[in-house]
Formats: C-alpha cells, sequence, structure tokens
C-alpha cells in the first residue's frame, strides 16, 4: 500500500461519542518508517473529533489474523508531523474511542548501550522525560487526578510481546529505560555522554506521552523501540542522522510487523492487570465539585466512575 494513498478497499466513516460501544481492540501506533499494517482485513479509514482536537490522521480499523485492530500513522501519511507538533491526547482518545483495549507503540531510538546494536529490538519498561511543554494529561480543568505512574509499561502487555519478538526472530532486550528528549534536533554529544550516564538504555521522542495518557485512559500500553542507531557517543561509530535512520528501519519496519502479527493473538485476555481501573483511586476532586462541562468533555473517562450510585 502506497504510504501517501487510500487503500481502493478502505471504507470511510466517522465515529460519533454516541456510536455504540466498539469490540475491545489492539492498537498500534507507527512511528518512523511504519506507516501502515500489512495484512488487515475489513479494512476501514475512520476520522473522528475528539474534545482535543484532530488525531494525527485518520484510524485505520480491521482485522489482522481475526483479532480487531486499529492502527495509527504517529506522525500521519507522509511523515508530516514534528515529535512536539503531536497531538498526542487526541491520538489516544481516538484509540479509547474505538474500543482499544491493548495499544503498542511503535518507534525509532537511538541506542544507549553498546550491546543494544542498530537492527536490535528494545522493549522498554521505564522512562525518563526531559521534554518541555507538552500536553500530557487529560485531566485538569476543575478535575483533580493523579494516576500512578511507577511501572508505566503494562507488566502483560510488555510480557506478550517479548515472547512475540522472541517468535518473530528478532534480536530483542526485554527491559530498558527509555529516555524521552525534545527534539526535533538529535542530541549534542554533551547531552549523550549525559544521558549515557544515566544508565538509560534508548533515546527518543514520543512514547512517554503515550505511555502517560495511556495509563490515565486505562489501556494497556507497552513499546517497541527499533534501535537505528548509536545517537552521537559513539567513539567508532558515526553519529546519528536522518539518512542513516532510515535505512535501518527498512529492515526494522517489516520485523516490527511481524512482533505486532505474533503480539496480537495472545492479547492479555481478560485484563488482570491495574490499568483498566487507573482513574478508581485516582480522582482526588470531589465529585460533587467536578464542573459539569468537565464532566461532559471527559464523560469517555468519567462515566463509570461518576454515575449517580457512585457519587455519595
Amino acid at each position: 500500500m502506497p504510504r501517501n494513498t487510500k487503500h481502493p478497499a478502505v471504507k470511510s466513516a466517522r465515529v460519533r461519542r454516541t456510536a455504540p460501544k466498539p469490540e475491545p481492540a489492539v492498537g498500534v501506533i507507527g512511528g518512523s518508517g511504519l506507516y501502515e499494517m500489512d495484512g488487515l482485513k475489513d479494512v476501514r479509514e475512520v476520522r473522528l473529533r475528539t474534545p482535543f482536537g484532530a488525531p494525527s490522521d485518520a484510524f485505520i480499523t480491521g482485522r489482522l489474523d481475526g483479532v480487531p485492530m486499529v492502527f495509527l500513522p504517529r506522525h500521519g501519511r507522509g511523515h508530516r508531523i514534528l515529535p512536539s507538533e503531536l497531538n498526542f491526547r487526541a491520538n489516544i482518545w481516538g484509540m479509547k474511542m474505538l474500543g482499544v483495549e491493548w495499544l503498542i507503540g511503535v518507534s525509532a531510538v537511538g541506542s544507549m548501550k553498546e550491546e543494544i546494536r542498530p537492527g536490535h529490538i528494545v522493549l522498554p519498561d521505564q522512562f525518563i522525560d526531559r521534554t518541555k511543554n507538552r500536553a500530557d494529561t487529560f485531566f485538569g480543568g476543575g478535575v483533580a487526578v493523579h494516576v500512578g505512574l511507577a511501572d508505566p509499561i503494562c507488566p502483560a502487555l510488555h510480557g506478550v510481546l517479548i515472547g512475540a519478538s522472541q517468535e518473530a526472530g528478532a534480536r530483542v532486550h526485554g527491559h530498558g529505560v527509555y529516555l524521552c528528549m525534545e527534539g526535533p534536533q538529535f542530541s549534542t554529544r554533551a547531552e549523550s555522554r549525559l544521558h549515557r550516564s544515566w544508565g538509560v538504555d534508548v533515546i527518543g521522542m514520543t512514547n512517554a506521552q503515550e505511555a502517560r495518557l495511556a495509563r490515565e485512559a486505562e489501556i494497556c500500553y507497552a513499546s517497541v523501540a527499533l534501535a537505528t542507531d548509536y545517537d552521537c557517543w559513539h567513539e567508532v561509530e558515526e553519529a546519528v542522522t536522518a539518512g542513516a535512520i532510515l535505512d535501518v528501519l527498512h529492515r526494522n519496519v517489516e520485523m516490527a510487523r511481524r512482533i505486532v502479527r505474533h503480539a496480537a493473538p495472545h492479547r492479555p485476555v481478560p485484563r488482570r492487570c491495574a490499568c483498566p481501573d487507573a482513574l478508581a483511586a485516582a480522582i482526588i476532586t470531589d465529585r460533587r465539585q467536578i464542573p459539569a462541562a468537565a464532566r461532559k468533555r471527559l464523560g469517555l473517562l468519567l462515566d463509570k466512575y461518576l454515575r449517580a450510585d457512585k457519587i455519595q
């Protein structure tokens, strides 16, 4: 399927908040190089509105080997949106609207350790967020919510991805710390050496916000990080360039697709992790004091906690 054209079999649709509850689905947010999911059947292109504005692009829904799936190109088709310009809230909200319960974020990263070679797959389970001024919560405006984020990756989905990566034949590192930088420029050498001194494993520009918002949306989230380069700390390898990244990505993207295909049938059903109830003890505001406008805006997340029988 060409990157910038609509698949001939795709049907267009618009989703409204009053639509029937969708079937639980696996979501995939594709980063650099991963602009579509091969093998989807019953494909539809869904454009929707969110309280936070427009998502990066239309969502592509369908079935992958019978499993309901929703795909979104993170940077838009044609890769036209910078990391700092991404509407993370609209992207995650849209996934929630479409019934996504398990979300896999696929992205390119720089390796900060010798043993993580370009072409390897890393499945991070921790983040350090060094971004600035990005909107990374749905709440505020009269609603104070503080979710737990000690373990930002869903352990159940993470375990599925470890098995799927091994089954797909990837050179996989099953754990790691992902440092999320602002970008769009790559690191200076001084920054790269500083980050290495912190013991981080990979560096990227997108996944921390997705993990935060997925937790608030009570979606299980895990990352598949495609190592493309050694940032600029390595004394022998050349400093990272966009061209070098794309060369490695062409090889990595097919592996990412195989991992998703192996993982989807093994999604943890039913969800016994803490993700589906992340808001249960996190809403601090007195239910009676939540503004009507906020209740309406955030109903997709709050309705199950703000029903009349829940309010004391």
